[in-house]
């Protein structure tokens, strides 16, 4: 059990810092908060029993929940998301730049994003030339084993985010965006 919250709290960190922006201004939700917050960021019977985890102040996160279900939810900067286990393990590669992995991930962001390069998967801020891109209520599929998935959606840097489109496409990380609404 402490390995695995041990775990969970090292990926957390990463969605921590790709939302690096928000979170440097982040309000700091109490735990009832957070809670309420989390019930339409993925159905119902995902949050029910998923891990939850707060951010404080200090940029650490706790544990809300403990979960039964293999989903990691969380609010890292005005951006919440639930993750199952293989888009954590996806996210944790990615954090420490390492090799994608080929287990198919999922993620929601059903109340949207606030933001990210389209071609950058390390970048912490919007420039000129790294194709920053907003997108509403989505969903995530993640991991090498998902590239097959991908055939047939758009590719482009500049992508419309209120249609389905390849982020960061031709790197390891690329995954499926499909927005929702």
């Amino acid at each position: 059990m402490r390995r695995t919250l041990c775990g969970l709290l090292a990926v957390s960190s990463f969605f921590v810092g790709a939302i690096s922006i928000a979170s440097a201004q982040h309000m700091t939700l109490t735990d009832k908060q957070l809670l309420d917050e989390m019930q339409d960021t993925a159905p119902a019977e995902v949050v029910k029993n998923a891990t939850i985890m707060n951010m404080g102040a200090d940029g650490k996160m706790t544990t809300v929940q403990t979960g039964t279900n293999g989903w990691t939810c969380m609010d890292p900067g005005g951006a919440p998301m639930c993750a199952d286990a293989g888009a954590m393990e996806w996210a944790k590669a990615r954090k420490n730049k390492g090799s994608a992995p080929q287990s198919l991930g999922f993620i929601y962001m059903l109340r949207g994003d606030n933001g990210a390069s389209n071609t950058d998967p390390f970048a912490t801020g919007e420039t000129p030339d790294n194709n920053w891109i907003k997108t509403g209520s989505h969903v995530m599929i993640v991991g090498a084993e998902g590239k097959s998935m991908m055939q047939g959606y758009p590719r482009d840097a500049k992508a419309n985010p209120t249609k389905p489109y390849v982020m960061w496409p031709d790197t390891p990380f690329e995954h499926l965006m499909l927005p929702v609404k």
